[in-house]
């Protein structure tokens, strides 16, 4: 099959990564815009068509597309609410807007949805049809992948998989729910509870101490990373019991940190899942890094634009 090739655009709260991929997942060219100085919505629209601008004169082959990966409610290309960090775009076709710009094909969706297809396209379950796909940081995100496609409920608004309860009338969570995956699993709730049972511990904080002091077997660290893993266990045995995925893929810094990161949460998870549905390396690392939600961005285009016969895999 010829080479097609596509740009992937990955929107952040502060700043926009922007790349020329090829098919293979090759990052040809890549730029990083800061957002810090567009305040208003029509500034940072300019800045994403300048960006797409600037990647396609690097390559003097036709672009089958532009993806672009942006956060809160997307649907048909449509910006419908939820991107908090960002001036404006509630109600916004912006996927309508550039293409009448820049004259390319253009496909958008939730931004953890595409970090999770770029890990199923080019990453850790590359060889997978039906994947499940976390981000643990400041929040958790997620992304459900069926048969080769991600799914994301009626218009788009479904698998917050960060937003199930696993507390009845747990803690508040930012969403304004109480007991969800994320006011117990996330990093920021990983820093408050070692905070609140450590006598002295420092005010300033971050997941790479809390790893650190973990390795080292301090108490405290022990007990606020047990729980962690007790409650992202939880969550995660449920995304089993209802998708049966082929592989649960672990993304976010926290990830990164080591095996036993992955190996713990595993661990809890063949005890107490439904026997049939857990599998060999069934929970695995993120392998992308910060290149999946451009590398998403960009498979999102060859998939919808049938760069790609997905029923080959």
């Amino acid at each position: 099959m010829e080479q097609s090739y596509a740009i992937g655009i990955d929107v952040g709260g502060s700043s926009l990564k922007c790349g020329v991929v090829n098919q293979n997942g090759e990052i040809l060219y890549s730029i990083i815009v800061s957002l810090k100085n567009a305040k208003t919505q029509g500034a940072i629209i300019a800045l994403i068509v300048e960006a797409i601008n600037t990647c396609a004169k690097k390559i003097k082959n036709p672009i089958l597309g532009v993806g672009i990966g942006f956060p809160g409610i997307i649907y048909n290309n449509k910006i419908i609410a939820g991107a908090d960090n960002l001036p404006g775009f509630k109600q916004l076709a912006l996927g309508e807007i550039l293409q009448e710009v820049t004259r390319y094909n253009i496909v958008m969706d939730n931004d953890a949805n595409l970090m999770g297809l770029g890990e199923m396209t080019y990453g850790a379950a590359k060889d997978c049809s039906d994947v499940v796909f976390l981000t643990v940081g400041t929040g958790i995100g997620g992304a459900v992948m069926i048969d080769n496609k991600l799914y994301g409920g009626f218009r788009n608004r479904g698998t917050e998989l960060g937003h199930i309860v696993v507390q009845h009338r747990g803690v508040a969570c930012a969403c304004g729910g109480r007991g969800c995956l994320e006011a117990y699993a996330s990093v920021s709730a990983l820093l408050n509870h070692y905070q609140s049972i450590h006598p002295n511990s420092p005010e300033e904080i971050d997941g790479k101490y809390m790893v650190e002091k973990y390795l080292a077997r301090e108490e405290y660290a022990v007990k606020a990373m047990e729980s962690h893993f007790d409650y992202l266990a939880t969550g995660i045995i449920s995304f089993i019991n209802v998708f049966s995925p082929q592989k649960i893929v672990i993304g976010g810094g926290i990830s990164e940190s080591g095996a036993f990161y992955v190996r713990e949460i595993e661990r809890r998870i063949k005890t107490l899942a439904v026997p049939i549905a857990p599998g060999n390396e069934l929970v695995v690392a993120a392998k992308l890094g910060n290149k999946a939600g451009l590398l998403g961005c960009a498979a999102n285009v060859f998939q919808k634009f049938k760069a790609f016969d997905y029923a080959t895999k």
